[in-house]
């Protein structure tokens, strides 16, 4: 997934790696994050098609700017935060927390499509929310 992110965020133009990114990557590579939508293929379907619009005009006001949605006080300043937004580092963290929590050492897709759900002010919920997803059922579904 994190392979997935890199790759369209340099398509994107974009300098950092943000939620939207990842959100774009666990969707096309999770079958189990796909079943997780409450409207299935059809909401899925609508997800991918904001995501995929990013690059061509939905989402460039975000071009240049830092994904912040408060969740981190400040940029961490660990080497492996170096060209992700705040609020992605913070996401993968807390997946990786909660597939620890369970006795796995590495996080899933569904670990990560939880903790992306449950950030009201990072761009994936935007993202979801303009699809017409209801992000606070999502989240607490998965967690």
């Amino acid at each position: 997934m994190v392979a997935g992110a890199r790759r369209r965020a340099l398509r994107d133009g974009d300098r950092q790696i943000d939620t939207a990114h990842l959100l774009h990557s666990v969707i096309e590579t999770d079958p189990e994050a796909r079943a997780a939508f409450d409207g299935g293929t059809p909401q899925v379907a609508r997800v991918l098609g904001y995501l995929v619009q990013r690059s061509i005009g939905y989402g460039l006001r975000w071009q240049g700017a830092v994904e912040d949605s408060g969740a981190v006080a400040v940029v961490r300043d660990s080497p492996g935060a170096a060209g992700w937004s705040p609020a992605a580092v913070t996401a993968m963290e807390g997946a990786l927390e909660r597939a620890a929590a369970r006795g796995d050492e590495r996080a899933g897709g569904l670990d990560l499509l939880a903790l992306l759900a449950a950030d009201p002010d990072c761009r994936a919920v935007e993202v979801l929310r303009r699809a017409g997803v209801d992000t606070e059922l999502l989240a607490g579904r998965l967690h």
